[in-house]
């Protein structure tokens, strides 16, 4: 077949021209569209959706799980200045500056100090472990949101179990293949405040969206 004269037209492509707001308004106008006529518990609902829209997957609407009461108590937390704490500095960049000064709320993540390192090294353990040792030393209230790694869930169990330390919120959503999701069914059945993605989903991201989505409850109109 002769090639030679065959013309191509580029495919035209329509773009909607918004601003970056209006992107975020018309993509969660398109989530509602298409979780049809399903409905959510008002204060869960920002969160799965603000999951969904960081993801753009729906299974996160079956998938999440929030312990009684617990919207209300990360409300509280952040209202009275809590400690966030991230597993990864993915996460901690993650999470909107400008909301945690509106809330005077501060951020932390412990993976790269030296002492947590030697800790890892001395005990035989991960360095995420390690940083949640050092995490429940901190001074008032925190909240946890752990994205990556389930060696800081399993530790945050332990020091529940032993009666050592109390989290103020737990936030479980690591993806993986390994002890990800016995982690997670861990804390689902402790007594404790919790948000967790059942399951191998969950990322760094994951943890970064549900910790402004409940702060955005409390700093937008």
């Amino acid at each position: 077949m002769d090639r030679t004269n065959r013309t191509t037209q580029p495919q035209q492509l329509i773009f909607e021209q918004l601003e970056p707001v209006q992107i975020e308004r018309r993509s969660f106008e398109i989530i509602t569209q298409e979780l049809g006529g399903r409905t959510f518990d008002p204060l869960e609902e920002p969160v799965i959706k603000r999951v969904i829209h960081t993801t753009a997957d729906f299974d996160y609407a079956d998938t999440l799980v929030f312990s009684p009461g617990v919207i209300g108590q990360a409300h509280r937390l952040l209202t009275e200045g809590a400690n966030i704490v991230t597993d990864t500095k993915m996460a901690m960049s993650g999470i909107n500056k400008a909301a945690l000064s509106k809330l005077g709320a501060k951020v932390y993540n412990f993976i790269s100090d030296e002492d947590v390192a030697e800790a890892a090294r001395r005990d035989g353990t991960t360095r995420s472990a390690a940083a949640m040792s050092k995490a429940a030393r901190l001074d008032g209230k925190t909240i946890f949101a752990i994205g990556n790694a389930p060696t800081a869930l399993l530790r945050l169990y332990e020091l529940m179990e032993q009666e050592q330390y109390r989290p103020g919120l737990i936030i479980g959503v690591p993806v993986g293949f390994v002890n990800v999701v016995q982690a997670k069914e861990l804390i689902l059945s402790a007594d404790v405040p919790s948000i967790v993605a059942r399951g191998r989903k969950g990322g760094s991201n994951v943890a970064a969206a549900i910790v402004n989505a409940l702060m955005y409850q409390l700093t937008r109109n």
